[in-house]
This record gives structure tokens, C-alpha cells and sequence, in this order.
């Protein structure tokens, strides 16, 4: 049983009113630890012990901020295998994907580690005896709340970033999934950040609204469902606070008759079925365009899906995140079946699970015969891949552009003109091309399409996209007097730029 309480100011602090809620395994449904449910109180605390740790931390250079966060990214490689043990246990991921959530996340911080050479200002001599340059400030105090999905990467996607930029970070974890985080707050003492700069506070809506509405947190960064996306991005939009809300998604894969057989079954199985299907990156949606006379796409696809085992090895599939979840995509399935479509592998049912209890579902697979069947519009976030055929591109290019969110979109095909026909058409913001989850990585930014359920507010996530989040660009125009001839001792020219009409320096 582990005791998560708040990481406030470098020290373990239980939350103010008491108060806990459960953890439990997805694996056996049995309680594992408990987890602070912060006020608005335990909120302030840490937002104040930020705000007073900002300036010390603001002022240190670019470098000195990087040299701490590399030690972090050193420990976080030393502890990987605890992290991901914790991963297992709390989220239900196999081991594999669970060192995975490590690494990725720990890509991010050495992607930080760099910013000293990546986030540099620019500085030109715009006219005769004018210089522009630009500078980047961090803006102060921000915060992260994270979903349950990838307990270790999505908090590192933005933290390390934001706080090499020099601001202070306060991450809000999901309260399914905090033993992870609560891991991690000894690095944070170890790496050598001070006290206020790296904090994290456990709760539920509540605790995420006094985040929101805090007029000293200066930017909100949020991934999650789509229904909560946009209500994070409105609030802090009506306090007039910086905010990036990643919401859900619903992926579709496009199989051309010549896609390679081996790479594209391969994929699509990983795919939807990879960490149980609970990403955002997942593919929901297979649409089959025309026929294949070398091989039976669909078949095979059932084939190697059926011979994925339950379980938390390498290869194996995990549970879902609790019953609540197993039951919403239960829902979908016999929706899905009461309307007419063919359930060509039920998942519903596993013939043999690891445990007697837990959240345990087997990889699901509906050939759909009417458009509008709800598993293939709405996110499911479970192992369950809805197929549909098409019998042309301009067919299947309309069923994905008709989805309302606009996260990810992949074509399998082995000629490059038919993909780049897709990858012009799609209607998302990151596509692949025989690729079934194309996740950017640095120094590509991670984000979907503005317009849709994918995405609201301001910017992408990572990369460059986390750099402009995280900082105010300031522009300084300098002029200084020109020599004169006495001071250098010889004649000083006008220069060349007499007929430079942009130049309203010292005119009117």
C-alpha cells in the first residue's frame, strides 16, 4: 500500500482537509495505494512556494536550468525499470510498453537538456545603426494536468521544457494512476532542482478547477477526453490564461489493395490493440478500399489479433484502466451488434484471464455495415478496431474528413503518389504513411488539428510548440550613435540606406 501525498516544495505533504481516495490495479480490481484529493488550500501552497522560488529560478541561465535537468534525465534512465514496474501495476500496461512510457518520456527531457542551443533568439541588423533581436521570458508559474493513460510520458511531455525555459511547474497526475509521480519526487530532490520549482499536487475536479482558476498560474497545459479539453480550454480562456487542451481522437487507417502484406497487418494489430488501445494515438477505424487479390487483409488481421495473449508480458495485452471503462466499450460492442454489424473476434469474453478479477478484454474486431454506428464516430479508447469497406479513395477520404476530431490519419500503400493523395486530403494533424501510430518525435511538436475535438486552445504540446507555450517573445530594437570622424579618426560615410523609407527611426 503506497501513500500518495502532495510533492510541495521539495517536501511529502499531506493534503490540508485529509482527505483520500483509492487506488486500485486494473490487473485484479484490488486496492494498491491512496491518493491525496487536494483542496484549493493545498493548491495555493504550492502555487505560492512556486511564485516565491520564480525569481531565484528565473534568473539562473539557460545552461544552469539544462545541467539539472540532464542529472534528471541520467536518474530517470537509472530508475527506469522501477518506473516501469510502477507503471505495470498501477495502469496495467505490459512491460514492454511500460519501459516504453519511460523512454519516451525521458526523450523529452533530453530534448530540454538542448534547448540552450534550440531556444536562442534571433539578432539582425535590420537598418543602418538599428539592431532588432529577440528574447525569450519564462512566464512564471504553470501547471500540467495529465491523463491515466501514460502515467510517466505525458507529465514529461511539457514539465522539463517548461522548466528549462525557466518557469516553475506544478503537475496535477491522474488520481488512477499516481504512484508513478509519486516516484519521481525523490529525482526530483536527487537531480538537484530547488525547492518550489518541480512540485506535484494529487486530486480530482476539484483540485484541477483551483489550478484553473489560480490568477498566479500563468498557463494551463491539458491532455484528456474531449469534453474536458474544452471545458479547461473556455475557463482559462475566460480568465485571459494561456491554455493548450489535447482532447480525444478517432484515428483512421487507409489499406490500399497494394499495401505490403507482413508491415501492414503487423501494424494495424499493434495499433489498435497496443496498450489496450487506451491512447490517442490508437487506431479505431480500418477503411479497406477496394479488393486484394494477393491476400485477404481483414482475415489476417483477425488472425494475428486472435493469437494475443492476456497478460502483463512482453507482446501480451493488458487490462483496461477500471470497470467503468470496460463497460463503455462493452456498450459500443453491442451497440455495434444490435445494429447489424458482424463481429468478426469478440473480445467480450476472454476464454482464459490472468486473474479472476480485473478489467480484463481481449482484442475486439466489428466489420461495420452502416456508417452510422456509433463505434465509428465516437472514441472508444479500448482494444477494439472498427473495419468498414470502401470501394474508392474519394469514399474513404470523405469518412475521415466527416469525423469530428482530427488527431492522427495513416495510409498503407506502396506507391508514393497514392500516399501523398492521402496525406494531402487527410483532415489531421499527424499522418502517417505505412506507419499505424505516427507520434512525432522531437524535434517534431506532438498535436492534432485545430477546429476539431482533438485539440483547443493555443500551440502544440512539445517540441517547439511547448517552447512558444512556455514563453513570452520579446522583440528589443537598439539604435546607437554613429561615430564621429574625431573619435575614429577618419572620415565616417552616411552608408547606403539614405533611401530606406521603412526606416521611421527619428522621422516624421
Amino acid at each position: 500500500m503506497t501513500t500518495c501525498n502532495n510533492f510541495i516544495n521539495n517536501a511529502i505533504v499531506a493534503p490540508v482537509d485529509g482527505q483520500y481516495c483509492e487506488v486500485t490495479s486494473p490487473m485484479t480490481n484490488e486496492v494498491i495505494g491512496k491518493c491525496a484529493v487536494s483542496s484549493a488550500a493545498d493548491v495555493n501552497t504550492a502555487v505560492d512556494c512556486a511564485t516565491a522560488a520564480f525569481p531565484s529560478w528565473s534568473s539562473l541561465t539557460m545552461k544552469a536550468r539544462a545541467a539539472i535537468m540532464l542529472k534528471f534525465h541520467a536518474l530517470v534512465k537509472r530508475d527506469t525499470q522501477k518506473l516501469a514496474e510502477l507503471i505495470v501495476l498501477e495502469n496495467g500496461k505490459n512491460m514492454v510498453e511500460a519501459v516504453a512510457d519511460v523512454a519516451k518520456g525521458n526523450e523529452t527531457v533530453e530534448y530540454a537538456c538542448s534547448l540552450p542551443q534550440v531556444a536562442q533568439g534571433k539578432n539582425l541588423t535590420v537598418s543602418r545603426g538599428i539592431d532588432c533581436r529577440d528574447t525569450r521570458r519564462p512566464l512564471g508559474v504553470v501547471a500540467s494536468i495529465v491523463p491515466f493513460n501514460f502515467p510517466f510520458m505525458v507529465p514529461m511531455w511539457t514539465s522539463p521544457i517548461a522548466l528549462v525555459l525557466g518557469n516553475c511547474v506544478i503537475v496535477k497526475p491522474s488520481e488512477k494512476v499516481p504512484l508513478t509521480m509519486n516516484a519521481v519526487c525523490s529525482l526530483v530532490v536527487e537531480a538537484g532542482f530547488p525547492p518550489g520549482v518541480f512540485q506535484f499536487v494529487h486530486g480530482t475536479a476539484d483540485c484541477c478547477n483551483a489550478i484553473i482558476e489560480s490568477p498566479k498560474i500563468e498557463a494551463v497545459s491539458f491532455v484528456g477526453s474531449s469534453p474536458i479539453a474544452k471545458i479547461v480550454a473556455d475557463k482559462c480562456r475566460g480568465l485571459n490564461k494561456r491554455v493548450v487542451a489535447l482532447g480525444g481522437a478517432k484515428n483512421h487507417l487507409v489499406a490500399l489493395s497494394d499495401a505490403e502484406k507482413e508491415g501492414t497487418i503487423r501494424d494495424v494489430v499493434a495499433s489498435f490493440a497496443g496498450a489496450s488501445g487506451q491512447r490517442c494515438m490508437a487506431a479505431s477505424v480500418l477503411l479497406v478500399v477496394g479488393e486484394n487479390d494477393q491476400y485477404d487483409l481483414i482475415s489476417e488481421v483477425v488472425e494475428k489479433a486472435k493469437g494475443l495473449v492476456l497478460g502483463t508480458a512482453a507482446g501480451e495485452l493488458g487490462p483496461v484502466i477500471d470497470a467503468r471503462s470496460k463497460d463503455k466499450i462493452l456498450g459500443y460492442i453491442k451497440d455495434s451488434e444490435k445494429s447489424g454489424a458482424e463481429i468478426l473476434l469478440d473480445g467480450r469474453n476472454p476464454s482464459s484471464v490472468p486473474t479472476a478479477s480485473g478489467n480484463w478484454l481481449s482484442p475486439t474486431i466489428i466489420l461495420h455495415k452502416n456508417k452510422t454506428d456509433k463505434a465509428l464516430h465516437e472514441e472508444i479508447f479500448g482494444p477494439v478496431l472498427s473495419i468498414y469497406k470502401v470501394k474508392t479513395w474519394n469514399e474513404a477520404i470523405a469518412i475521415e474528413n466527416g469525423n469530428a476530431f482530427g488527431n492522427a490519419a495513416c495510409i498503407y500503400t506502396s506507391k508514393g503518389g497514392s500516399a501523398d493523395w492521402f496525406t494531402s486530403r487527410f483532415r489531421a494533424g499527424m499522418l502517417g504513411v505505412n506507419v499505424g501510430i505516427p507520434v512525432p518525435r522531437e524535434p517534431f511538436a506532438f498535436g492534432g488539428l485545430y477546429g476539431t475535438l482533438s485539440k483547443y486552445g493555443d500551440g502544440d504540446i512539445t517540441s517547439e510548440g511547448a517552447i512558444e507555450f512556455f514563453t513570452t517573445r520579446i522583440k528589443i530594437t537598439t539604435r546607437w550613435p554613429a561615430p564621429t570622424a574625431e573619435e575614429v579618426g577618419a572620415e565616417v560615410g552616411v552608408g547606403g540606406d539614405a533611401n530606406d523609407a521603412a526606416n521611421f527611426n527619428g522621422k516624421m
